[in-house]
């Protein structure tokens, strides 16, 4: 008699969750099949089923760690109340993320830019700008919109790799400069 299988519907999502923690402590170096299983504690071929390659691993990964950013810009409904002043709006949203976890938002960021070496990651790293600038591009035009994004995309990285502060002032300052 065969082996009967244990039903575990929540099994994939601990081995995301899992590999997020081991990017967290041991960085994108540090994550494998392997490294996943172990800290999702469950056996190694459970990780290769759910997941057949690393890349796809790490492209569920980093869509959820995105999630973590799409929720603090859905929490800022000024965005596109043209009422609003646009710039200190996008200035907010980056200082709440920023305020927010850090060790996460640093996730976010290693995962984002193992893109550079991972052409299956780019598409879910391209996600979380492209959402932001077609939230954007609502009040004001396309090239506008993507500018915004790709400063707030500059200074959030400055930001982390400095370990400064974040100057929600003067990132205001510097997104109203790209506004007509």
């Amino acid at each position: 008699m065969a082996p009967r299988r244990r039903y575990d519907p929540e099994r994939r999502q601990r081995i995301i969750d899992a590999a997020i923690r081991v990017v967290g402590s041991k960085g994108i170096a540090g994550l494998s099949h392997r490294s996943a299983a172990a800290e999702a504690d469950v056996p190694l071929g459970s990780t290769t089923y759910h997941f057949k390659t690393l890349d796809e691993l790490m492209v569920a990964a980093l869509r959820q760690a995105n999630e973590g950013f799409a929720k603090v810009v859905a929490a800022h409904h000024g965005i596109e109340d043209p009422r609003t002043d646009l710039a200190a709006e996008l200035a907010a949203v980056l200082g709440d993320w920023l305020a927010g976890d850090r060790v996460g938002v640093e996730l976010e960021y290693e995962l984002y830019l193992a893109a550079l070496r991972r052409p299956a990651l780019r598409p879910v790293a391209a996600e979380w700008c492209e959402e932001l600038a077609e939230v954007v591009s609502r009040r004001t035009d396309d090239v506008t919109a993507r500018a915004l994004v790709a400063l707030m995309d500059g200074i959030s990285l400055q930001v982390l790799l400095t370990g400064g502060e974040y100057d929600e002032a003067f990132t205001r300052a510097m997104l109203a400069r790209l506004i007509p």
